[in-house]
């Protein structure tokens, strides 16, 4: 019990360690424009600033496709400590980074090793706490938030006392460094009940409830990102407050989807997830329309900030209740929630946008609203079908 209470406790270290390689550089965006001549000559364009976070999304599209798998054949402990090491050497790369072209490696690397880690680490607590999922899993998605957070204070600090942006790259190694050598001393569970074959992927996708499942944790994936993307250039630019209020609203949604998770699951021992969930989306369509309508711009900007809080057991809870569901569905299964949820997190945002252009961003956040309110039937429907199937064992 102690070694995976320890297993745990690592795997929410490495979900840190993850938070760090997506959330770094975004921060020194404005030092990182200036530190290279660019295609003009004068410093990189808006366009090439946008490539590096596209080259780190795309690599952690890429490994969490790959990953999967390979992790339900070679096991998980082999890739919790590739993406550590992967991220180790894509910080390293970036504060040596002689040029544009070596940065964007770097940063597709760092996003290879995030998606690894972001594949693996799920169905391994899941394994690692199969009478209690839907807490271990928000637990563990928790520490995201934690990351991303800390992350923000340590780059915004390294900006005020004058530390470049390669320094703290270096700064932030240590971490997943020292989770390769804690993680390899550790003894990995097998990522399906012990003694029974994994349920091919073929035969999960032919059942109408993980379906169901993978339209919900996409509608998830779009309620958190759709806001969080969002939320400072709403506060700024519709909302009317200065810049620094829209990054400060930024960080207290962070906080709050921390404070979401870790309460979820201390909740989730007392309360069905399912009742969790349906009542997040409930109180998220609210929260989404008061942020959008509200004619006291300081309750708008509050309910904004709020729903970090109501949608943030949305993705961990679902990936919970599918694990549950299909005890035997491996590394591949969660590889294939984790892609839609992130599917989802690329088409709000872009969408919000898309609305926005063409009426106002009032409106464009109103109507990422429809990701929670077209989830909620969904998560019930699973609920009812998931209580009939218990009632019939």
């Amino acid at each position: 019990m102690d070694r995976a209470r320890l297993l745990t406790y690592l795997c929410y270290g490495a979900m840190m360690s993850l938070a760090i390689g997506i959330n770094l550089l975004p921060i020194f965006l404005v030092s990182i424009q200036h530190s290279f001549p660019g295609a003009g000559g004068s410093g990189l364009t808006q366009e090439e600033l946008g490539r590096i976070g596209s080259l780190a999304f795309i690599g952690l599209t890429f490994a969490i496709l790959v990953t999967g798998p390979l992790a339900d054949r070679m096991g998980a402990k082999t890739f919790a400590i590739a993406g550590n090491l992967l991220l180790a050497i894509g910080l390293a790369i970036t504060s040596w980074s002689p040029n544009y072209t070596i940065l964007l490696l770097a940063n597709f690397i760092m996003g290879v090793g995030a998606g690894v880690l972001d594949m693996v680490l799920s169905p391994v607590v899941s394994a690692i706490n199969p009478d209690n999922r839907s807490a271990s899993m928000n637990w563990l998605h928790s520490f995201y938030c934690v990351g991303a957070t800390v992350t923000v204070l340590a780059g915004t600090a390294a900006l005020q006392c004058n530390i470049s942006w390669r320094a703290a790259c270096l700064i932030l190694i240590p971490l997943p460094i020292a989770l390769i050598f804690a993680l390899g001393a550790q003894k990995f569970p097998s990522l399906t009940t012990e003694g029974e074959a994994r349920t091919p992927f073929i035969k999960l996708v032919s059942d109408l409830w993980f379906f169901g499942a993978l339209v919900a944790i996409f509608l998830g994936g779009a309620t958190e990102l759709g806001m969080a993307q969002w939320l400072p250039a709403y506060a700024e630019l519709a909302l009317k407050y200065p810049q620094w209020v829209g990054g400060t609203a930024l960080f207290l949604f962070s906080i709050c989807m921390a404070i979401g998770r870790m309460g979820i699951g201390a909740l989730s021992e007392k309360v069905d997830p399912v009742t969790i969930m349906a009542w997040g989306c409930g109180l998220s369509v609210v929260l989404f329309l008061m942020g959008s309508f509200f004619p006291i711009k300081l309750v708008a900007l509050s309910a904004c900030v709020l729903a970090g809080l109501t949608g943030s057991c949305l993705w961990p809870t679902m990936l919970a209740i599918t694990a549950d569901k299909y005890p035997n569905g491996g590394a591949t299964m969660f590889g294939a929630l984790a892609a839609f949820g992130n599917a989802g997190g690329i088409f709000m945002p872009w969408a919000v946008g898309v609305i926005a252009d063409h009426a106002s961003l009032s409106w464009g956040l109103a109507i990422s609203a429809l990701a929670p309110f077209l989830m909620l039937p969904i998560v019930l429907f699973l609920g009812a079908k998931r209580a009939a199937t218990a009632t019939t064992a």
